[in-house]
């Protein structure tokens, strides 16, 4: 029988299942991928956040942080969002590469930013979106390449801060989650 954890995000219920991860630990699996409605209700309760701090452009990682940021960008009158990737494409010769080890993947891996994307960023102030947070070390990566790309980050929005994420510094989201 599938175990879940019920968490009330700005007045939506939703049940997610739990999962385990190596190393004895469980997580509560938050997917926006297909759920168009969770994702609108997600975006524009962000995007109510994210306005105070009046960014100049969104970035976030693939790939659940993207259709999140698209409709966090719509919610805002963005034109535009940058968007960090997990593998370099033919076009990204010339971008930014960083490293990161995030609790879901539980191996270094490395994240590029195009260009394109680092002239959107350069003298920018910059709100980073993504779905959850937990370590943080995924968030770390996206600063750094705010920071080499010339952007000054003035907001991080999660939909979900995952353990003790709720308690940094500077995260605005919208419901916890625990580390079981």
């Amino acid at each position: 029988m599938e175990k879940y954890f019920s968490v009330d995000i700005c007045g939506r219920e939703e049940l997610l299942p739990i999962l385990p991860l190596p190393g004895d630990i469980n997580i509560a699996f938050f997917n926006l991928h297909g759920n168009v409605e969770l994702t609108d209700h997600c975006a524009k309760h962000l995007a109510e956040r994210i306005k105070k701090y009046k960014p100049d452009v969104l970035i976030t990682a693939e790939s659940k942080g993207l259709q999140l940021t698209h409709c966090v960008a719509r919610e805002m009158g963005h034109k535009f969002y940058a968007v960090v990737r997990k593998s370099k494409k033919l076009y990204m010769q010339d971008g930014i590469e960083v490293q990161a080890k995030t609790i879901t993947t539980g191996d270094i891996q490395k994240l590029y930013l195009s260009a394109h994307d680092v002239e959107l960023i350069k003298g920018k102030r910059v709100a980073i979106v993504d779905d959850v947070i937990s370590t943080g070390a995924a968030n770390a990566a996206l600063e750094q390449i705010v920071a080499e790309a010339g952007g000054t980050v003035v907001c991080r929005a999660f939909v979900l801060a995952e353990g003790d994420a709720k308690d940094k510094e500077g995260v605005d989201y919208l419901a916890t989650i625990p580390l079981m």
